[in-house]
């Protein structure tokens, strides 16, 4: 029912405002984008909308927009691939008539007069493209463009399919979308490709990383690592799943010193890692999540919590 209210509610209304969350991935760009170029193809003579703080290494997927807070009166807000409000980018997102929500996350927040929450999907950019699948036949257009925007936003999302979150849906949408025209291979280069400083910094956490007995590993990169190899808490998230293919690692964690928090990222191949990061001002998948820690010493009883978790898990795979 909800996929229908959500088509209903962009029929019914003229101005489109589509947001999503705050330290954007590709997905969070692909779902935004991706609706909104699909959106402003069926109907032309919409006012179609994105916002939030741009993300620059994103920016080659698209462009934010800036948009005059009297845009929000009488619109539809939709927001994508964001559980709970507070990491809503741009908190206009309540100024509108009418509120949606599209996500793939276990439920943090249940806000907007309109919610659809799938969290079998492995992306909210595959959800999008299950919406136009449903609603073609009712004249929804899906273009290059958008099938470029919602394919990244599925590779993101599902580490170029190798995650367990990839389902056969998702690669029967994937095989789906790369019958339109663009360009994949620029795409992937722009998606993976690595500065110099940040490889670097990839060196010093192989050269400096350990695998706890429990099989879990922290990495803490704080001001001065970071300051040291030139390298902003932002670009830290491409060196998230560098420890996956380690032998013996089960879960594990970088913390990351910004200006006023620790960003904790968290990654698991088997023990259930979300309720660690909802425990500290977080949340996400069983399998990814991240949170935030307010001193070093929080970031010890992360480590604590994680090692406890992978401990469990050991415990019951040899029961």
């Amino acid at each position: 029912m909800s996929k229908q209210a959500i088509m209903k509610a962009i029929k019914d209304h003229e101005v489109i405002i589509i947001h999503r969350h705050v330290r954007p991935d590709p997905d969070a760009y692909g779902s935004q984008a991706g609706l909104a170029t699909l959106i402003q193809a069926t109907f032309p003579q919409k006012q179609v909308w994105i916002t939030g703080t741009a993300e620059p290494s994103l920016e080659f997927l698209t462009m934010m927009d800036e948009v005059p807070d009297e845009v929000f009166k009488g619109a539809l807000t939709i927001v994508c691939d964001t559980a709970n409000q507070a990491r809503i980018d741009d908190q206009r997102y309540d100024q509108g008539d009418l509120l949606i929500k599209i996500d793939h996350h276990p439920e943090v927040d249940a806000y907007g007069d309109i919610q659809w929450v799938d969290t079998t999907a492995s992306s909210t950019s595959e959800m999008i493209y299950q919406l136009y699948s449903e609603f073609a036949e009712e004249g929804l257009v899906l273009t290059d463009e958008a099938a470029r925007l919602l394919y990244a936003g599925i590779v993101g999302d599902t580490g170029r399919f190798l995650f367990p979150s990839t389902t056969k849906q998702t690669l029967s949408y994937a095989a789906n979308l790369v019958n339109f025209e663009f360009d994949r291979p620029a795409l992937y280069n722009e998606m993976y490709k690595t500065p110099v400083h940040v490889a670097k910094l990839k060196g010093y956490v192989l050269q400096n990383f350990t695998v706890n007995e429990a099989g879990y590993s922290t990495i803490r990169l704080d001001r001065k690592t970071l300051d040291e190899f030139n390298v902003s808490p932002s670009e830290t998230s491409q060196l998230v799943g560098l420890l996956g293919d380690v032998e013996g690692m089960l879960a594990w964690a970088f913390f990351v010193e910004e200006e006023d928090t620790i960003r904790v990222r968290l990654r698991s191949k088997g023990p259930v890692i979300n309720g660690i990061a909802a425990n500290h001002n977080g949340g996400g998948h069983p399998m990814a999540s991240g949170a935030s820690a307010s001193s070093w010493d929080e970031t010890d009883e992360i480590a604590k919590e994680l090692e406890a978790v992978c401990l469990k898990y050991k415990n019951e795979q040899a029961e």
